[in-house]
């Protein structure tokens, strides 16, 4: 998983463990669009005690769970995918992984057991910076910027995000996986 430095769609946003925003500890975000406007992504590490068809009036069979994209706009629910061949009218974000695209699809491929969790990822929120706001924080060191493939993104149990992203980098981000959550504690 190479290091890279520059914001763009599809980068990753890693919180540093000293980040001291309870809305991003030990937050992983996948950046989703990325201009001098502003920027916006979704927490991958963050997930809710509620699944798909809680906040649904449609019926949805699987236990699918759903994330906290962010503190932005919870009411509002967006998905990410890696089956641009079964779900039209998504946006890449980057290789293999698409934001939106028909619903209807989704949640019909959900109900016949064509389309799993490992397929897909809901979330309530998102996160977002107006223009230069992401930068500033880049340059007060919040934030640990790196890529990854879909099948990491899409398989990495949750709870596990933050911690193995680090490790696979390897180097001094190894021993910041190993960073405890509270210090004070050691």
């Amino acid at each position: 998983m190479p290091l890279s430095g520059n914001l763009s769609k599809g980068a990753l946003l890693i919180a540093k463990p000293f980040l001291g925003d309870p809305n991003f500890e030990r937050g992983v975000i996948l950046l989703c669009e990325y201009t001098d406007l502003g920027s916006f992504g979704f927490v991958l590490n963050q997930v809710t005690d509620l699944f798909l068809g809680d906040v649904l009036e449609d019926t949805i069979y699987q236990d699918i769970p759903l994330h906290l994209g962010g503190p932005v706009e919870k009411n509002t629910l967006h998905f990410i995918h890696r089956r641009p061949d079964m779900i039209a009218g998504g946006a890449e974000i980057m290789p293999n992984v698409f934001w939106g695209g028909d619903f209807e699809q989704v949640r019909t491929l959900l109900n016949i057991n064509s389309l799993t969790a490992d397929d897909v990822r809901f979330f309530i929120g998102y996160s977002g910076w107006g223009g230069g706001q992401l930068e500033n924080e880049m340059k007060e060191g919040s934030w640990i910027i790196t890529q990854t493939k879909s099948n990491f993104l899409f398989t990495t149990p949750a709870k596990d995000f933050w911690r193995e992203i680090l490790k696979n980098m390897g180097g001094e981000y190894r021993s910041i996986a190993h960073y405890p959550t509270d210090p004070s504690l050691n």
